[in-house]
């Protein structure tokens, strides 16, 4: 069993410097991402290893979960304390939550819509 993270404990998290990395390819990254999330799509995931701590948590957030389950089984088998994010990106825009655009994690630019980030 893969541990998930609901949205709302997420959205709590992240707004206190969590380290998040998205494994959605770079074209729905770009479309709009969690604020100071990371982009590592999924078939890249093992070549940044080495840049993520195992002394805290790492929450994995993809579109809608499927990806970040899997990307969260590789990293707790290698050791991190991963958590997969419920839900995934679609659910955070769905909610109204801000959502960044572009290649650099950044921070929050106008709220991106379901529909940019598919």
């Amino acid at each position: 069993m893969v541990p998930e993270i609901d949205q709302q404990r997420f959205a709590e998290a992240q707004a206190a410097g969590a380290l998040v990395v998205d494994v959605r390819n770079g074209g729905e990254y770009r479309a709009g991402h969690v604020p100071g999330a990371r982009s590592a799509p999924l078939p890249n995931l093992p070549l940044i290893l080495s840049e993520l701590p195992k002394d805290r948590p790492v929450y994995v957030i993809c579109q809608s979960g499927g990806r970040s389950a899997q990307a969260t089984s590789l990293l707790r088998d290698l050791g991190y304390d991963a958590h997969s994010v419920s839900g995934g990106t679609g659910a955070w825009i769905d909610a109204g939550r801000p959502a960044a655009t572009g290649d650099e994690p950044g921070a929050p630019t106008a709220p991106a819509t379901s529909e940019e980030t598919r």
